[in-house]
């Protein structure tokens, strides 16, 4: 059994567009939505706004959480967790150097993400941005119970929906 992988990420919408990232990721070029793993000590908000910046050099504001959701790689079978929050789009900073892993950052349409749908880094990447559409959102205290989330991996597996 592989260790469940805890992330969070954003859905970032401007314009009925939606941040993106293109990034190596298991050996090819993805799309994904901007986020990472959550540091020692740091909140799933904090989280999200760090990785945002770090890899698309935006700046955002965490805002609701949309949804806990679990994904297992068909192939590797190694598990994922992502927390996704709704951030607000601040700005970007065009200078800023992005994480190594990072090719540039996109703004897609969400039709032209699902024409795109084999290039994106998991079918986690478009069901977050339709229950985003679709009003989604989970109540204020669903994580609060189980912080740090490190150390409540299966508190928050059972509140996560199967991609």
């Amino acid at each position: 059994m592989h260790p469940t992988d805890l992330t969070v990420s954003a859905v970032v919408e401007d314009n009925g567009r939606y941040l993106l990232v293109e990034e190596h990721a298991m050996g090819q070029v993805v799309l994904n939505q901007p986020g990472g793993h959550i540091e020692s000590g740091e909140s799933p908000e904090a989280a999200v706004i760090r990785e945002v910046l770090e890899e698309t050099g935006c700046h955002v504001a965490c805002g609701e959480l949309v949804g806990v959701y679990l994904w297992i790689h068909p192939q590797t079978r190694q598990q994922f967790l992502r927390i996704v929050f709704v951030a607000e789009f601040l700005g970007c900073d065009e200078t800023r150097t992005l994480d190594d892993s990072i090719i540039r950052r996109r703004w897609l349409p969400r039709e032209d993400m699902e024409k795109r749908s084999s290039t994106l880094r998991s079918p986690a990447v478009l069901r977050c941005v339709h229950d985003y559409e679709a009003g989604r959102r989970q109540a204020d205290g669903l994580l609060s119970g189980m912080l740090p989330l490190q150390q409540n991996v299966d508190a928050v597996l059972a509140n996560a929906d199967l991609v």
